[in-house]
């Protein structure tokens, strides 16, 4: 069998000559690391500041119009296999690969990986390998003054060049357009032949799992091969004849386990076993993943309502409880296994079902869809478009071809892939962002996302679906962000409304919605040294990359909340803001099913420290919105909805089993009193959600500013609050505070005087590695909660109970506003 050899040491990094670069800047290589990018090597050796810190980011920007070396020296020993191939998985971006001064090749797609044939070129003794690195700028600079100018979202040129977009900015990511080798490297020594690629296409049918094993086999000479393969005590084989470089082998497996999402079963995974042997019966190559069956299915019939965005898996419609997801890093080979399995955890325990991965970032890692599939996340991939016009003329049309093709394939064995999309709002963008005009006539993608893409995705992987954007309609004769036809996104509310206009909506499937808050404040402390750090000072402004975002949160506090007296305060209502707007839409979206069957939120994560829409920010620390998010998505929701010019107990159940139960619904004065009561049956079917009216005497206040409604059953609680809170007649806040030590950390138990609305502790403020378990409670007088902090240091038990670190909003007083 053939034998792989990683190049990932003694590389080293270094300006190509006539670069541009700053004064005083050392031009001497420095060590690298592969795989790596050249800003974390210029890092690692004291070359350049941190460009998640401060303003450094504005100082490093020449590194992306640089061109760059990577250089190492190793030993080879004259292996006897006729065939020795570098294999580069991913090289970013624009390179030439040279081997003892021979160019094996170029690239300029860093979504692709690449095989060069080297033994020519190998010499016993020590080899050099150099792979140079051009400017991603110019090189996407000359395709546009090639092609001509199309529209995009920003000024940098990422539309012209197959690269992650979002490394030229975005408006939550930073500008830091990488270079280096990215992926792995190394000699791949092979006689015969070899598997070029394995492509399993796994389905269910009449209780029976069936696998169809298509391969495709690069020869070195004629001889016949066998192939064979096995699956859950299954096994097939084939011969491929003298010549050929294809086979199928079909394998049906009776009554096996299947793989549910997360919530609707257990995530059964086999493993699928693929050897090619020789005419002689030696083994020459081993393909092995563990693949999962199940049926899947994108439920778009048309209705009496529109058209439905329902995903059905084993045929059993999926609500879909969804995050967006983008790179968790802008330097991505700083995200190991363990950084994937820590992030998606988070995600898991927030309810979360489903992960789309947003076409301006990247294909992700083997290790991310492993992980997927382990957990049960459902993910729906973007092809990598994103905001922007798309030339469909070379070089850039057959990258986009070569590279689609890989990554369907390099997909197809997980069975948490369960959806593709053409593009991220390219469709929507040519509709209503003024492309039409300024295109002239000239290409913008059209062609990938309605003819190319889905034919390689039918092509090569039928099993599932694809819808040519997200959003998108359905047809081409209806707008692409039509509410009632298929997947649409929900971006005037943050950019224009308040976010209450979420219930305006009676979408069929949100693929994005979001509103933005600051990340944790250990976060904020660690990447900006502004002193006094205020909303708007100079670091806090470099970090929120969004279009007047900071206006645009202070519309949201002056709808909402009272006046914000220091930066504390702005900050935690700033927070508390944004996971209350997120929970309204959360519960909005559930409360319309089967009408709505899916919200995905924007976002789950950040790839820097940065004021942004993500409840998981740039350190991997969980905001507030978090915590919101969780109990929005709850497997269990009671909430109650305006409707009808009233208002209503919406029931949601997302288990597989039926759940009945009575609800006490009281409306209540600020101070504790209870007033009008009613108690509501309810009665909820797995899988659906179930309305009830509230009686008038409960759902209408003749005292808004000193009255509430609260609803109860099985535990959970909904609130309705009449008045915004910078109108209520909230009383001072009083609450009695006890610190216990526990095992890993402390207890801390609050007990209300009078109502708290939205306590919160905020235990980083005291340690940076701390975290707690909850947030955002809301105590009446009498009740109480305990919240458990996870710290390793001793901490101040009076500061863990004063502000800034316990906060509600009605401690923030002020002047209601009028």
């Amino acid at each position: 069998m053939g034998s792989y050899r990683p190049l990932h040491d003694g590389w080293t990094v270094a300006l190509a000559a006539a670069s541009p670069l700053p004064a005083d800047f050392p031009v001497s290589p420095v060590p690298a690391e592969v795989p790596g990018c050249v800003h974390t090597d210029l890092l690692a050796a004291g070359r350049i500041p941190d460009p998640y810190l401060d303003e450094n980011e504005n100082a490093l920007r020449w590194i992306g119009h640089s061109d760059w070396v990577y250089e190492t020296t190793f030993a080879w020993d004259g292996t006897s296999e006729p065939r020795v191939d570098l294999v580069c998985a991913g090289l970013d971006t624009v390179a030439t690969v040279t081997l003892n001064d021979v160019e094996l090749g170029t690239t300029a797609n860093m979504h692709r990986a690449y095989r060069f044939d080297a033994r020519p070129h190998l010499r016993t003794g020590d080899n050099t390998l150099r792979v140079r690195f051009d400017s991603a700028y110019r090189y996407a600079e000359a395709v546009r003054s090639q092609v001509g100018p199309l529209p995009s979202a920003y000024t940098d040129p990422y539309n012209f060049i197959r690269k992650m977009a979002c490394n030229f900015g975005w408006d939550w990511g930073p500008n830091v357009v990488t270079a280096g080798i990215w992926q792995p490297i190394g000699l791949h020594a092979w006689r015969s032949a070899r598997l070029a690629t394995v492509r399993p296409l796994v389905t269910v049918e009449g209780g029976d799992g069936r696998v169809s094993v298509h391969v495709e086999v690069e020869r070195e000479g004629s001889e016949a091969l066998t192939l064979s393969a096995a699956v859950a005590g299954v096994r097939g084989e084939v011969t491929i004849a003298p010549g050929e470089r294809t086979a199928v082998i079909d394998l049906t497996v009776r009554d096996p386990e299947l793989w549910w999402p997360r919530g609707y079963g257990d995530q059964a995974r086999h493993l699928l076993d693929v050897t090619l042997s020789g005419a002689d019966g030696r083994v020459l190559d081993v393909w092995q993943r563990r693949i999962g069956f199940r049926s899947l299915r994108l439920d778009t019939t048309p209705d009496a309502d529109g058209t439905p965005f329902t995903i059905v898996v084993n045929d059993v419609p999926v609500f879909v409880r969804g995050v967006n997801w983008i790179p968790d890093d802008t330097f991505v080979t700083r995200v190991t296994r363990e950084r994937y399995a820590e992030r998606l955890t988070q995600t898991r325990e927030a309810n979360v079902n489903l992960l789309r991965i947003w076409g301006g970032g990247r294909y992700e890692s083997d290790d991310f869809y492993d992980l997927c599939d382990e957990y049960g996340l459902l993910v729906a991939q973007d092809f990598l478009f994103s905001c922007a016009a798309y030339p469909e003329e070379e070089p850039i049309a057959s990258e986009v071809a070569a590279e689609a093709r890989e990554q369907v394939v390099r997909l197809s064995s997980h069975p948490s892939l369960v959806l593709w999309f053409g593009n991220n709002e390219n469709i929507w963008g040519w509709h209503d962002w003024n492309w039409q005009a300024t295109l002239e006539g000239r290409t913008w993608g059209a062609g990938y996302y309605l003819r190319l893409l889905p034919a390689i995705v039918d092509e090569l992987d039928p099993t599932r679906p694809y819808w040519p954007g997200s959003p998108y309609s359905g047809r081409e004769d209806l707008h692409p962000n039509e509410p009632a036809h298929g997947s649409m996104h929900i971006w005037d509310v943050w950019n224009e409304r308040d976010y209450v206009h979420y219930r305006d909506y009676r979408p069929r499937f949100v693929a994005e919605f979001g509103y933005q808050a600051p990340p944790v404040y250990a976060t904020l402390r660690r990447s900006i040294s502004d002193d006094p750090l205020t909303h708007d000072s100079p670091g806090m402004l470099h970090h929120q990359k969004a279009i007047d975002g900071d206006a645009k949160l202070r519309r949201g506090l002056d709808a909402h909340m009272p006046v914000p007296r220091d930066f504390d305060d702005w900050h935690y209502l700033t927070q508390v803001n944004q996971a209350r707007a997120v929970s309204l839409g959360l519960e909005h979206f559930r409360s319309l099913r089967p009408l709505c069957m899916g919200a995905v939120m924007w976002q789950i994560n950040d790839c820097w420290p940065v004021t942004s829409w993500a409840a998981i920010d740039g350190y991997g620390r969980r905001k507030p919105l978090w915590y919101a998010m969780r109990r929005a998505y709850a497997d269990r929701l009671l909430t109650v909805q305006p409707r009808d010019g009233s208002l209503a107990l919406v029931a949601v159940n997302d288990t597989g089993q039926p759940w009945t139960a009575s609800a006490a619904v009281t409306r209540l004065a600020v101070t504790g009193e209870p007033g009008a009561k009613t108690a509501v049956e309810i009665s909820v079917p797995a899988h659906s959600a179930v309305t009830v009216p509230l009686p008038s005497d409960v759902s209408t206040s003749d005292d808004p500013r000193r009255e509430l409604l609260l609803a109860e059953a099985d535990g959970l609680r909904a609130w309705w609050f009449f008045a915004e809170d910078r109108d209520i007649d909230y009383p001072a806040p009083r609450w009695e505070a006890a610190v216990d030590e526990a095992p890993d950390g402390y207890r801390v138990t609050v007990r209300a005087g009078t109502i708290l609305r939205d306590l919160t502790l905020y235990p980083d403020r005291l340690d940076p590695d701390s975290s707690v378990d909850d947030v955002l409670v809301t105590l009446l007088p009498g009740e109480s909660v305990t919240f458990m902090v996870r710290t390793r240091l001793p901490l101040d038990p009076a500061a863990l109970t004063s502000r800034p670190v316990l906060r509600c909003v009605n401690d923030v007083s002020s002047p209601r506003r009028s």
